[in-house]
């Protein structure tokens, strides 16, 4: 309940953010600029908070806690995070000052044909810094979920939204869309704030004893394979807003926008279905650190079913009520009504390969949740990209950025075939037809 409520309050400060932007800065070249910078934080958020880190250390937190309550020498919670912060913390700084960096060639690869290459380079070197801030709130948030702590990693988007609504309206008249970036560095730092009290105080739990004598050597390379196949495997899923930017950065200036306006709209409710699998992520974990494989499977199957159950619904809605929710979150100020009709029309294609969004974010989680590395989810997820890349390049002659929802909706549905199909050893062994 605590995740469900801090959830909606999440998602419903992102659609205020949304608005802000839309009725500040329109739909144009101005927002398909900070938009195309907006690139680092989504795949910061994919890679460090939602899927990436969270899929590897919710299970390392989760054996750890597993081999506490057998009375392990020492605290291997403790040791854990002695033995995987430090090393984290300095990639995550390099890869910010990397992309800080090399700003002006990412833009020029993301968006070759973008109008406004200068601004959308300040933007992307502002966004950098949540590389750093979102690892932090993605290990803040892997932790406390293996503990059970659900309250502070389900407040961070509040956090993170309230961030970015705060600088626009306070800068956006001084510096126009900057402040939407500026907003990203600052929300990414509340994301944070708003977590390591509630760590801290579960660390202080137990004295620091002894390092336990298998915390060590033995599960490096192992933990090393592990977080190289989730880190792929988000890489590879969240590369689909790369494809849908490269190919719309040469359509008419605003294409950009209406396809993130459309996909943030559309995704509520596979985020909202996918909230009872991030809940219960730790609950399989930790079933599958204990050797009890009957209670994890059955926790995936209901979660499965559920999630698809409450997608389906909320993709009906998407799909029968497009013009009137995006004229109504939308249309204002700078936001034209032939914005409004132009992002229904994708939201409605959007909305096809929601079911299969949803069982590829609850079916990967089953992949790694006994702490394997798996290589079965980044290859089913690399078949869905290259069907999302041939068929969008396909389409947007002919149908522009409708084409682009179509490609990307058909290769994610391809995935989440190929991850049901797959179930078995290699993961949670869910049964498959009954699913």
């Amino acid at each position: 309940m605590l995740t469900a409520v801090l959830s909606v309050a999440g998602s419903v400060l992102g659609l205020a953010r949304d608005q802000a932007l839309a009725r500040l800065f329109g739909a144009g070249s101005e927002t398909d600029a900070f938009l195309v910078a907006w690139t680092v934080p989504e795949f910061a958020a994919t890679l460090l908070i939602e899927d990436g880190l969270a899929f590897a250390l919710v299970p390392m937190f989760s054996l750890a806690l597993a081999r506490r309550a057998r009375g392990v020498p020492g605290d291997p919670v403790r040791a854990l995070v002695a033995a995987t912060l430090p090393r984290l913390l300095p990639a995550f700084v390099a890869v910010a000052a990397l992309v800080a960096v090399c700003a002006p060639a990412l833009v020029r690869v993301l968006a070759p044909g973008l109008a406004d290459h200068a601004l959308a380079v300040d933007c992307t070197r502002l966004t950098a810094t949540c590389v750093v801030s979102f690892g932090l709130a993605g290990y803040c948030s892997a932790a406390l979920r293996a503990h059970r702590r659900f309250l502070a990693p389900a407040a961070i988007y509040v956090a993170y939204n309230t961030g970015i609504i705060t600088a626009m309206f306070v800068l956006g008249g001084r510096w126009g869309v900057r402040s939407a970036a500026v907003g990203v560095a600052v929300g990414g730092l509340l994301m944070v704030a708003a977590q390591l009290p509630s760590l801290l105080r579960q660390l202080r739990r137990r004295d620091a004893g002894e390092k336990s004598a298998d915390a060590g050597d033995p599960a490096r390379p192992l933990a090393l394979a592990l977080f190289g196949t989730v880190l792929l495997f988000a890489v590879c899923r969240q590369s689909q807003v790369l494809i849908e930017r490269f190919l719309a950065s040469g359509l008419p200036a605003g294409a950009i926008s209406h396809l993130n306006y459309a996909q943030k709209v559309a995704q509520i409710p596979m985020t909202l279905s996918l909230m009872l699998c991030t809940v219960t992520f730790p609950v399989v974990a930790r079933a599958m650190a204990d050797g009890d494989v009957a209670r994890a499977r059955e926790r995936v199957e209901r979660d499965v079913a559920l999630a698809a159950c409450l997608v389906l619904l909320g993709a009906a809605t998407v799909v029968a009520c497009a013009p009137q929710i995006i004229e109504l979150l939308f249309q204002r100020g700078a936001f034209t009504p032939a914005d409004t009709a132009a992002t229904a029309a994708v939201m409605r294609v959007y909305a096809l390969g929601l079911l299969g969004q949803t069982v590829v974010g609850a079916l990967a989680r089953s992949y790694f949740s006994a702490g394997r590395a798996s290589w079965y989810p980044l290859g089913a997820m690399a078949v869905g990209i290259a069907a999302t890349a041939g068929a969008g390049a396909w389409a947007v002659g002919p149908w522009g950025v409708t084409g682009i929802a179509a490609a990307n909706a058909a290769g994610i549905t391809v995935t989440g075939a190929l991850l049901l199909a797959g179930m078995g050893p290699r993961s949670v062994p869910v049964r498959v037809r009954r699913v």
